[in-house]
């Protein structure tokens, strides 16, 4: 039988199943059973740049998913296990679906989910041809700085992250959404991956939720840039700082210093961009930080 995404029938019946002996359990599986309170995971939004929550049904031990060839965090108890799974911002509408590794050896089950479709802003803008093109030497160095960031996305480890719900890094006006599009001279861009967050330079950048710094570097179009690791391959990324107070394998709390807002890469005035990736998606993180 495949599991999806849970339903107001599926909560009523566990309820009654698990019933006084339920609220013995972990804190996570007694907010599954009770009235819905706050489990701190970000919402269930099957959407291009979204997060879909799928019930992946009771094991003793966590199931392994993947979303193609992208391990997927999986969080719960041995009563119901949710995998949570980044959905990317190039994502066509319709069937999509994970697998789940069978502990016997056997083929691996599907757990099949809808995207519904989402539009996003779009901005046509007409500007110097030079600062659309890049130059060849430009180009060379994005594509190495392109592989060598693969492999920092790819990055899955351990201790998984049980809460979820992340602190906003710096306080500030949004000054760019998550999901733009923009159409420089008629030639379409991707699709903006993180949250803008306007500042003057200089302004202390705190870590949302506690990780592992993993890379540091200034790129192209990202300037000065830290990445962090939360476990589970749950990744945030912030970019054109002025400062870098950290480096790779340093540990961060919620609420830690680690860098500040700049100007540097490619932009045309002091911000944070703020990106959190999922399964190798970058989804919009308004979704971890709560109401």
């Amino acid at each position: 039988m495949l599991h999806g995404p849970l339903s107001s029938f599926e909560e009523r019946r566990r309820t009654t199943v698990l019933g006084a002996a339920g609220w013995l359990l972990a804190p996570h599986a007694q907010a599954r059973a009770g009235a819905a309170p706050d489990d701190g995971w970000p919402p269930h939004a099957p959407v291009p740049g979204g997060v879909a929550r799928l019930s992946l049904g009771p094991a003793a031990t966590r199931p392994v998913a993947r979303s193609g060839d992208a391990p997927v965090l999986v969080l719960g108890d041995a009563i119901e296990w949710t995998a949570l799974v980044g959905i990317p911002l190039a994502a066509r509408p319709g069937e999509a679906e994970i697998t789940v590794a069978d502990t016997r050896g056997g083929p691996p089950r599907r757990v099949a989910y809808r995207i519904a479709p989402k539009r996003y802003v779009e901005q046509r803008l007409q500007v110097a041809p030079g600062t659309v093109d890049l130059s060849p030497a430009n180009q060379a160095r994005y594509e190495r700085e392109r592989a060598h960031l693969a492999s920092v996305m790819a990055t899955f480890t351990e201790p998984l992250p049980q809460f979820l719900r992340m602190r906003v890094p710096v306080p500030g006006r949004r000054s760019s959404s998550f999901g733009l599009r923009r159409v420089f001279n008629g030639q379409a861009r991707n699709p903006h991956s993180g949250m803008d967050i306007a500042a003057p330079t200089g302004t202390p950048v705190h870590a949302p939720l506690a990780g592992r710094v993993i890379d540091t570097g200034d790129y192209f179009f990202n300037g000065n840039t830290v990445w962090l690791d939360h476990g589970g391959g749950l990744l945030t990324m912030f970019c054109h700082l002025s400062a870098i107070d950290v480096k790779p394998g340093d540990a961060l709390q919620p609420g830690d210093r680690f860098c500040a807002v700049g100007a540097t890469g490619r932009v045309t005035g002091p911000h944070l961009h703020w990106s959190v990736m999922l399964n190798r998606a970058m989804v919009d993180p308004a979704l971890f930080m709560g109401a």
